[in-house]
């Protein structure tokens, strides 16, 4: 009766072991040395601009990619191109309309591991209170306790209703998004 036990006891130790869900490192993104950015085709040229203010959360492991957890939050408010035109219009209720909508947010449960160090993870977009499925692809290179990722995710701005006024051959309807983020865990 005790070798019973004994082995009940190992037998569900194990399994405990096996169907424990794996924990993601907690990276902390910096600011400073990263950077969240999108280029469209504006006529013959591509436009290119950036958000100065957004933040995000990741909580990601090499060895357990599905069990990633990445999130961010982005101020449209902030994109800049450089092109005044442009910046002045994105903030209007025809683009992001930020009056009504001050924050856009990107949700991703789970990634998965492509080959070497390059990953993709599917998740979700907001923008203007519209969502849509998204797929971010990026490497990812960690050195110690600092990792750097570098990605890009295409979107239809027409989707998110982004300037419906204006023709695609004035402004492209594929916005491809860029990310150069560092964290450290």
């Amino acid at each position: 009766m005790i070798m019973k036990n004994i082995v009940y006891s190992l037998s569900l130790s194990a399994a405990l072991c096996i169907a424990a869900p794996a924990f993601s490192e907690t990276w902390t993104v910096d600011p400073a040395q990263s950077k969240l950015g999108f280029e469209v085709q504006q006529g013959s040229g591509a436009l290119t601009g950036t958000f100065a203010s957004w933040d995000a959360s990741i909580d990601f492991d090499v060895n357990s990619p599905e069990s990633a957890k990445i999130s961010a939050q982005i101020k449209p408010a902030s994109a800049a191109t450089g092109n005044p035109q442009f910046d002045t219009t994105m903030p209007a209720e025809d683009w992001f309309n930020v009056a009504g909508f001050p924050v856009a947010e990107f949700q991703a449960d789970g990634a998965s591991l492509v080959e070497g160090n390059s990953y993709q993870a599917s998740g979700t977009l907001t923008i203007k209170g519209v969502s849509h499925p998204v797929q971010l692809d990026f490497t990812l290179n960690i050195d110690g306790d600092t990792a750097n990722a570098k990605g890009t995710a295409k979107l239809n701005r027409l989707d998110y209703m982004l300037g419906a006024g204006v023709g695609t051959d004035t402004v492209g309807d594929t916005v491809t998004v860029t990310l150069d983020l560092t964290a450290t865990r």
